[in-house]
């Protein structure tokens, strides 16, 4: 078994990820990043497998020459029956901004091993399941602190729509942010 922190098989290629076969390593790169227990764990798995079930959900992989997954993302047009848009709409009407619930991408989850972060993964990532996107927009919630990930999305044309958005069992609030496509470079 790989050391969890191992960073010297340094080439990273950006492809197709099925998600379904490779939802648990898949967690493990976001369970390091965001430090989750086995608990958060098992809940999220049974989202993701829902997930990428959804008409039009893709997922994207980013491997080692080893074929080791240190970062994965993926999203789906946005619907809003869906759960997390019936949490934010009324939060981006308030703003005036829920007709970015319309005509969407939804950036689900991205997320980059430690040991591989600030390398640019996260950034080919998102930019490449973007520009597979239909839809002229593109919408994702991040944790509401200045964070590196916060960072990275202002610097690819994502503004804040929301900023304070709580999510049930969410420790902390998230800000829902949008960006027109394609993303900036």
């Amino acid at each position: 078994m790989p050391h969890r922190n191992r960073t010297d098989d340094t080439a990273v290629t950006i492809g197709p990820l099925d998600l379904q076969a490779r939802v648990d390593e898949a967690l493990a790169v976001q369970a390091h990043a965001f430090g989750l227990s086995d608990e958060e764990i098992a809940v999220r798995r049974q989202i993701v497998l829902r997930h990428i079930t959804y008409a039009g959900a893709r997922a994207l992989g980013a491997t080692t020459e080893t074929g080791r997954l240190v970062g994965f993302v993926y999203g789906m047009p946005n619907d809003r029956a869906h759960w997390w848009s019936t949490v934010v709409e009324p939060y981006l009407r308030a703003r005036g901004h829920d007709q970015w619930l319309d005509d969407s991408f939804v950036i689900t989850e991205l997320h980059v091993h430690p040991g591989y972060q600030n390398r640019g993964v996260g950034r080919r990532l998102i930019t490449t399941i973007t520009d597979g996107a239909t839809e002229p927009r593109s919408i994702l919630s991040a944790i509401d602190f200045d964070s590196p990930a916060r960072g990275l999305y202002h610097s690819l044309g994502y503004d804040d729509l929301a900023r304070q958005v709580l999510f049930p069992s969410a420790p902390r609030p998230y800000a829902v942010m949008g960006a027109p496509l394609p993303l900036r470079r």
